[in-house]
């Protein structure tokens, strides 16, 4: 099948890579290497056809309207039914997608795109240049008069459509990096009730949900890519949150795909029918602290948490060694703004991490909370190694099983928690996704963060129109994130990927997606 056109970006002078397979120790973190590899992988002939079960670990609780949802995994059962302007490709390129194509202004405040003809809605009706401004406008809190959906968007000024093929995007001030914003979903305007019943431009089309069961998606037979449309008739996503329940899944046919599966069910599956892909998570797994609240509310405190820490023993015990150490809240994907020095910050002292607690007030250690999700395994793992790490210094942490649900209203939502393992994803092609979200007013600063010169910082880089000073900005944000021990950063979690081997076509991206249209079976 013939790919689509790739677009050179301003955002990006060098192609994204995913770092593969395990780092052994710091030092290697960053290394680069082949992407989607797999020594059981046999090459085969596509057919087109059928239908696969992917296994999911939570259903989705937040929502199935794309402006709104802020699950990772949410996030990657959209990314096959919606579609932006543009659109990531698994080499971190940007392909035009429901446009034709697009200019952006020197001065970097004018986006132009040409809408492409014959883009469908998955209701049957066609994409217009209203569509797509009602889109843009909602995400920026126009049409809706109310605050901005997706923060990138408060920058935008207005959105005309001086022809039905021409959408121009005006920002208040210069934003090169705005585009990777753009692969937002265009979603028609006299949608109704998008949490519930998405309606976009994808390979896939919403068919149903059982709640706490399954997600199903189903090939939309009118896709504007001819040549590239989903080789599978349909697509079930299988709430499966006991991890215990993969394995025994995948060996008894109930399930032919699980992403993001770790060493100790991949090693159980090795010798059966199928297909073990390695790759980068793109990911920043931490013990994530509530910075508003007391002990975390003292950097000292902080700082000693991050000594007492060894992370390669945490990849040792969970993935067999693989995976990135990392130091801050970006991972080798995004190679230009990665530091990997950053992970050499905090070697584990014990003896550093009780002085520090003791000058914070703190000389007998203290009782703490880890509130973990229950469905994610890894997390479950790296939460119980720390607890043991933290008694080495006073620090007695027990560990709060929490519901999926829970976590995102009560952790992420409320930031009613002393601490958590989680990942964070980018969730766009954009160092700024990473690190905006610790800015002081933004509203996915879960940890309450709060950095008088971060802040200033991520004021100049939102209105630097100059790659090279981006890039050096964003490495300072990184490091007053480590400096200040914002987190206990961890790992890019190395991702392993089972599929049954009478499918093929799976391939890793930078972002935290499934991309199915590309799966097939084999002849």
């Amino acid at each position: 099948m013939k790919r689509a056109r790739l677009i050179p970006t301003l955002l990006f002078a060098l192609t994204l890579t995913i770092v593969l397979g395990g780092c052994q120790d710091k030092k290697e973190s960053g290394k680069e290497s082949k992407n989607n590899e797999s020594s059981t992988e046999t090459k085969a002939e596509p057919t087109m056809g059928g239908s696969i079960v992917v296994g999911i670990p939570q259903d989705i609780e937040d929502s199935l309207d794309p402006h709104k949802s802020v699950a990772a995994g949410t996030k990657e059962v959209l990314f096959n039914i919606y579609e932006g302007l543009v659109k990531p490709d698994e080499k971190g390129n940007y392909i035009d997608a429901v446009a034709q194509s697009h200019t952006i202004s020197e001065d970097g405040k004018t986006y132009t795109f040409t809408l492409r003809e014959g883009v469908k809605f998955h209701n049957g009706a066609d994409v217009t240049v209203d569509d797509v401004k009602y889109s843009i406008e909602r995400c920026a809190g126009i049409t809706e008069g109310t605050e901005p959906l997706i923060a990138a968007f408060s920058n935008v000024e207005n959105v005309e459509t001086p022809d039905d093929k021409t959408i121009v995007i005006h920002l208040k001030e210069a934003d090169t990096e705005f585009l990777a914003y753009l692969i937002v979903a265009v979603i028609p305007k006299d949608a109704q009730d998008l949490a519930t019943n998405p309606v976009g431009t994808g390979p896939f089309m919403y068919a149903s949900r059982s709640p706490q069961e399954n997600i199903k998606i189903k090939k939309f037979a009118d896709y504007w890519d001819t040549e590239n449309q989903a080789y599978l008739d349909e697509v079930t996503f299988k709430v499966v949150s006991d991890s215990n329940a993969i394995v025994t899944g995948l060996k008894g046919g109930s399930l032919d795909m699980v992403a993001r599966i770790d060493s100790n069910q991949s090693a159980q599956l090795k010798g059966e029918d199928f297909t073990i892909y390695e790759g980068g998570m793109n990911l920043v797994q931490a013990l994530y602290l509530n910075n508003g609240e007391a002990p975390f509310d003292n950097v000292k405190v902080r700082q000693a948490l991050c000594y007492a820490v060894n992370r390669q023993d945490v990849l040792d015990m969970i993935a067999d060694g693989k995976g990135t150490i990392i130091g801050s809240s970006m991972f080798p994907a995004f190679d230009k703004y990665y530091m990997p020095e950053l992970a050499d910050k905090y070697p584990q002292d014990a003896g550093k991490a009780k002085a520090l607690l003791a000058e914070a007030g703190y000389p007998d250690g203290f009782d703490m909370t880890i509130t973990v999700p229950s469905n994610y395994q890894q997390h479950v793992d790296t939460a119980q190694i720390l607890v043991e790490q933290l008694k080495q210094i006073g620090v007695n942490a027990k560990i709060q099983l929490v519901e999926w649900d829970s976590w995102l209203s009560d952790v992420y939502g409320d930031r009613k928690f002393q601490s958590t393992v989680v990942g964070v994803d980018a969730a766009y092609l954009s160092g700024r996704a990473l690190l905006e979200r610790f800015t002081s007013d933004s509203s996915k600063n879960f940890i309450n963060f709060h950095n008088e010169e971060y802040d200033k910082l991520y004021q100049q880089v939102k209105k630097s129109t100059d790659d090279k000073e981006q890039t050096e900005l964003y490495k300072k944000m990184e490091t007053i994130l480590a400096d200040d021990a914002a987190n206990v950063y961890i790992q890019d979690m190395a991702s392993e990927v089972a599929l049954r081997k009478s499918y093929s076509g799976f391939e890793f991206y930078p972002l935290y997606v499934l991309d199915l249209a590309k799966i097939y079976k084999v002849k």
